[in-house]
């Protein structure tokens, strides 16, 4: 088994039970020995070619527990932990596979909230996870613990442990402008799309890196029907957004109602800064409303990588549930842009707080603002016509003081095993 930094072991104050396994240091943790599974080492079983740390269920249901080790850190410092895992009789991985950091100051307590370890990417039969975290203040170590809860028949094998000082990344800024306005009396789509380009290049002028438009900007204000202004994408409406985005060097995203086959869908669409299409979503929630003028719902909740991280979009009624957030969370999102006609503020701020996300929005009933991750409105657009214009930082760490790092701790307490029951019809 293969790990980069070695250090003597400070005491534990939980229940443990310690395992020769040479002189690596490490042992087996559990909060209690009701809940302790099985540890040992596994010299067949290797990515690294030198045996592996195991964790057992041991046909415990109860289990919760696994390897422990303590390591020395600097207050202060930044660090990347890595460690590659592979499973067995594991259903849930996401939150049945447990790698954490709990910090630990020299009384041996803890000083911080653990930082839960959740990022992962294939690598053939095996797993690699990893996080970039700062020590905390006072902080003179941190446990590193590889844990199985909660999945009786599961094993774990994890390998190639790594601790390593890295240094602190810079902030990573991005500059948002939202729009908000609410044209009357245009003729068509392309007069639509022209007064917004317009209102974008007079409230927000200079360089920016991301634009926003609201939902259905090819049909407010002009008269028209879904289906009349409905179009394919790419065409007329992306391409004259497309020289907005190269002129201004910005991505600009955008609701439109998109036309294929006999199909009408309620879309947003990505445009990188060179004027192409990035990608749409296509509006997975629609109010009756919508499906009474003939759209048709979506299926998917992608996500998009730009220059600057990663981004998803939601249109409008997606908000008042919470699952597109959370899928789009899920899959990296650091912000999420929300083309919106009108919606439950309150439950737009749960949306943000909840998946701690930046969240952008730019409506018509619904206030345009640019909100962060603690559901706090950084910008806020008042008057039509006019910007909500922000620079962000998708670098800041979000944490509560009781709780830690939220987004972490979801990401690997999201029970993903327990199955929600369908609405009750025989009452």
């Amino acid at each position: 088994m293969n790990l980069r930094l070695f250090v003597a072991l400070l005491p534990l104050s939980a229940w443990a039970e310690p395992v020769s396994i040479g002189n690596t240091g490490w042992h087996l943790w559990s909060q209690r020995g009701a809940t302790a599974p099985k540890v040992y080492v596994d010299d067949t079983v290797s990515r690294s070619g030198k045996g592996s740390l195991v964790v057992s269920g041991n046909a415990n249901a109860l289990v919760h527990g696994g390897w422990e080790r303590t390591l020395p850190v600097k207050a202060g410092q930044w660090y990347r932990f890595s460690v590659h895992y592979r499973t067995q009789g594991v259903p849930h991985p996401t939150w049945q596979v447990v790698p954490r950091l709990d910090w630990r100051g020299g009384n041996e307590k803890r000083t911080s909230q653990p930082d839960y370890v959740y990022r992962f990417r294939t690598d053939g039969d095996w797993t690699r996870t990893w996080a970039e975290v700062q020590a905390p203040e006072k902080a003179t170590g941190v446990a590193v613990q590889l844990f199985l809860s909660h999945a009786p028949a599961g094993i774990i094998w994890w390998d190639d442990v790594a601790l390593e000082e890295i240094a602190a990344p810079g902030p990573r800024q991005v500059k948002v402008a939202t729009i908000n306005l609410r044209p009357r009396g245009a003729k068509s789509r392309e007069e639509n799309v022209e007064l917004f380009v317009a209102a974008a290049n007079k409230a927000a002028p200079g360089k920016l890196d991301v634009v926003l438009f609201p939902e259905g900007m090819t049909v407010v204000g002009n008269g028209k029907s879904y289906v009349e202004v409905a179009e394919p994408v790419p065409g007329p409406t992306t391409a004259r957004l497309g020289q907005l985005a190269k002129e201004r060097g910005s991505y600009v995203v955008a609701g439109l109602y998109e036309a294929e086959g006999a199909a009408v869908y309620n879309t947003s669409v990505m445009i990188d800064r060179a004027g192409r299409l990035v990608g749409k979503y296509r509006k997975v929630y629609l109010p009756r409303e919508e499906y009474e003028s003939g759209l048709t719902p979506g299926n998917s909740f992608p996500v998009f990588d730009t220059d600057f991280g990663r981004v998803g979009m939601m249109i409008c009624y997606d908000v008042f549930f919470s699952d597109p957030a959370y899928a789009l969370a899920k899959q990296g999102a650091e912000m999420i842009l929300l083309p919106i006609w009108g919606g439950d503020e309150t439950l737009a701020k749960a949306r943000a707080i909840e998946n701690r996300v930046f969240l952008i929005t730019s409506g018509y009933d619904h206030p345009t603002y640019i909100m962060d991750p603690d559901g706090e409105r950084i910008s806020v657009a008042q008057e039509r016509g006019t910007a909500a214009i922000a620079t962000i930082d998708l670098n800041r760490r979000y944490t509560q003081t009781h709780l830690g790092d939220m987004k972490s701790r979801r990401m690997k307490e999201q029970r993903t095993d327990v199955v929600l029951a369908a609405p009750v019809v025989d009452r």
